[in-house]
């Protein structure tokens, strides 16, 4: 890490202000600490993202009252200013109504990308430029290299924890301006090492498993609050469209998804488990069928972002993660025009899920990536 211009500015680390986005857990403290010691003016800035009487008061939770202190504690610990910033009411039209029009469409988004693309990278890049700041640093495990056409996003140095998945929706003019100091870390034993070294009072809080506005992980219950008329009940249908059950409403459902289907007096072939193979919004019914039906070659994608050199002309072979914890598979890809493309895998995938992200890489280098939808056109 160390070097006196560790994040490739043109002065020095004295007078280079660097604002870290500090969500009071281990990666972000740990962030502003190693630059706090490389010398960086640095200033530690947490968003107020939701009302918390809203949400259930929960560790393991990101951005709760309680992270909020730990990441002004944490402040205080290595003598940096710290600032909260409310952008309450943002989240809320960008992220969580986002997030619970997706689910009533029968999709299963990732509201930590459009976090990252519209707030995070949006309102508090802007705050940061505000302040005078050479760049925005956050806890993200991912790597900022430059390239011979200018900062390219790869994955991070530890498998297990790379994030680059998640940050498929960055601008280029975005990841000019951020920095990841984490990315290079062997494993996250060694920033909690680092969380020690520095006797950050974080050093051992666990790491946050729920997305931060889902207390419980109980999605259902987040669109019920906000969209209370958007849970509406249904038939649950075999491919040919006889009904086999019915459902309370398609948000407690993905694709994929094999437990708590419940049907009765289900039919099938040698009575083999069913699958949710799609969710019909309009129609109101869940689709199941056998595994085999599941299984899917071409992926369409929306909402392009591309940060490779040149947008490709023709199809080229490439690698795909088609969810974040997924390995990743061989594919070619080829943009269809009006910020679509088209994934075809070598071989076929199973529950391919709308509204998760497809993410095209070259080797360790995303090239881009948009939202899995259903629709070609």
């Amino acid at each position: 890490m160390g070097g006196s211009n560790s994040l490739g500015f043109e002065k020095e680390p004295k007078d280079a202000r660097v604002v870290v986005a500090m969500s009071g857990g281990v990666d972000s403290s740990v962030t502003a600490a190693l630059l706090k010691e490389q010398g960086y003016d640095v200033v530690g800035v947490t968003m107020q993202l939701y009302d918390h009487g809203l949400a259930i008061q929960r560790k393991g939770t990101c951005c709760a009252g309680q992270d909020i202190y730990d990441a002004r504690e944490v402040a205080e610990k290595i003598g940096i200013p710290h600032y909260v910033l409310d952008y309450e009411d943002q989240f809320s039209q960008t992220v969580i109504d986002d997030f619970v029009e997706s689910y009533l469409r029968g999709e299963t988004p990732i509201p930590c990308v459009r976090c990252n693309q519209k707030i995070k990278f949006g309102a508090l890049m802007d705050f940061a430029r505000d302040l005078g700041a050479e760049a925005l640093a956050t806890g993200h495990y991912a790597r900022r290299e430059m390239g011979p056409k200018g900062a390219e996003l790869r994955c991070a140095s530890d498998d297990a924890r790379d994030q680059s998945y998640f940050l498929f929706a960055t601008s280029q003019e975005q990841l000019d301006y951020l920095r990841f100091p984490l990315g290079g870390m062997k494993n996250k034993a060694e920033t909690r090492d680092l969380a020690k070294h520095f006797g950050l009072p974080v050093a051992a809080k666990p790491d946050s498993q729920d997305i931060c506005f889902v207390p419980n992980g109980d999605y259902a219950s987040v669109v019920a609050l906000w969209r209370p008329d958007g849970i509406v009940p249904g038939d649950i249908v075999d491919e040919k469209g006889n009904v086999l059950g019915r459902h309370e409403g398609i948000v407690h459902f993905t694709v994929g998804q094999r437990r708590g289907i419940n049907l009765a007096n289900r039919v099938g072939e040698n009575n083999e488990p069913l699958f949710v193979l799609r969710l019909d919004a309009e129609k109101k019914q869940v689709v199941v069928g056998p595994r085999e039906a599941l299984a899917q070659q071409k992926v369409f994608l929306r909402e392009m972002n591309w940060l490779g050199d040149e947008m490709p002309k023709e199809e080229i072979s490439v690698a795909v993660k088609l969810r974040s914890a997924q390995p990743p598979l061989a594919a070619t890809f080829r943009m269809l025009g009006e910020g679509r493309g088209l994934i075809t895998l070598a071989e076929s995938a199973f529950a391919i899920a709308p509204g998760q992200a497809g993410v095209i890489y070259d080797k360790d280098r995303v090239l881009g990536g948009g939202w899995i939808t259903t629709k070609e056109r």
